[in-house]
């Protein structure tokens, strides 16, 4: 069978002009590459070299091999290539899900600057609303997940990237406003505005209603939180989002916020990865980049070691 090495031995004939010249450039004996070229003639039942004339010249089936060798030798060097920058983590995938509707909001920013450092890293964004990402995670169809949901699972690392404030956001005017703070049971005479997402995956619910088993008077979805502030701007009803989601709405005096709670629901952010994937040296600069990012652009966050 036709090797990598014999590919490479009938180019350097070719490019060298004699047996003595090429075995000089692959850095054997003239003796051992005659040796293996009549080695490879027997094994397939072809002559490869045309040794009558002076220099010998390259047959037929040499020039065959030698068009395989054409395409195959280059793509071999450029997987060669990709290789060892993997290997020195200078290349690489990085699949990304965001797991909250309004990450958009500084998750892009910090892409732009990973884009710029690190531009053979193939990078790609999905929003994972409508499927489960860490599972996705764990089969390799994802290189990382921002959640705010971690989960105990085999084989899966989480870096924390900030804490919010997830707080209640009313119309300017609304009666509740009169509250230092809203309880559970306000939500029972409002409209409560989510995004399109299992009511599993909304913090409002599983932080801070399902406590006291409090059901919202009813519930609308809506896809973008413009939409969501527009509605609550308006008094169709209420929701409950991260404070800096709503730093913007806030001070243009469309909306006003109230903590969830005498002490507030306080989350944090994290960055989901493999373990495998612990020393690549582009996911880890990822998350930092991530973290500066965020503190660059949000208000009201804190470092996830702070209360």
């Amino acid at each position: 069978m036709l090797e990598i090495k014999h590919l490479e031995t009938l180019t350097a004939i070719r490019e060298a002009g004699s047996l003595q010249e090429a075995a000089e450039q692959l850095y054997v004996t003239q003796s051992a590459l005659s040796h293996q070229l009549r080695e490879l003639e027997a094994r397939l039942g072809v002559s490869l070299l045309n040794r009558r004339t002076r220099p010998a010249r390259l047959t037929t089936a040499a020039l065959r091999i030698l068009a395989l060798a054409d395409e195959v030798l280059p793509r071999v060097r450029a997987t060669e290539k990709e290789l060892q920058s993997l290997a020195k983590g200078e290349s690489g995938r990085l699949y990304l899900a965001i797991d909250c509707h309004s990450c958009f909001q500084w998750l892009m920013p910090a892409l732009d600057s990973f884009r710029k450092k690190w531009p053979d890293i193939s990078l790609d964004l999905s929003a994972a609303f409508s499927f489960a990402p860490l599972p996705a995670l764990i089969r390799g169809d994802l290189d990382l997940v921002i959640t705010s949901d971690p989960q105990q699972l085999n084989g899966i690392e989480y870096t924390p990237l900030f804490r919010y404030e997830l707080v209640a956001v009313l119309g300017s005017q609304h009666p509740l406003l009169a509250s230092d703070f809203l309880k559970p049971e306000h939500f029972s005479a409002y409209t409560l505005i989510t995004y399109p997402v299992s009511r599993e995956r909304l913090d409002v619910f599983t932080q801070f209603l399902d406590h006291e088993g409090v059901e919202p008077a009813e519930i609308r979805q809506a896809e973008l939180t413009p939409m969501i502030i527009q509605l609550v701007a308006s008094h169709r009803g209420l929701t409950a989002l991260p404070n800096w989601a709503v730093d913007e709405y806030l001070t243009a005096g469309w909306v006003q916020t109230r903590p969830l709670g005498p002490g507030g629901v306080w989350r944090t952010l994290y960055a989901a990865k493999r373990k495998e994937d612990m020393d690549a040296k582009y996911v880890l600069d990822f998350i930092q980049q991530a973290q500066a990012t965020c503190f660059e652009h949000l208000h009201g966050i804190l470092p996830a070691n702070e209360d």
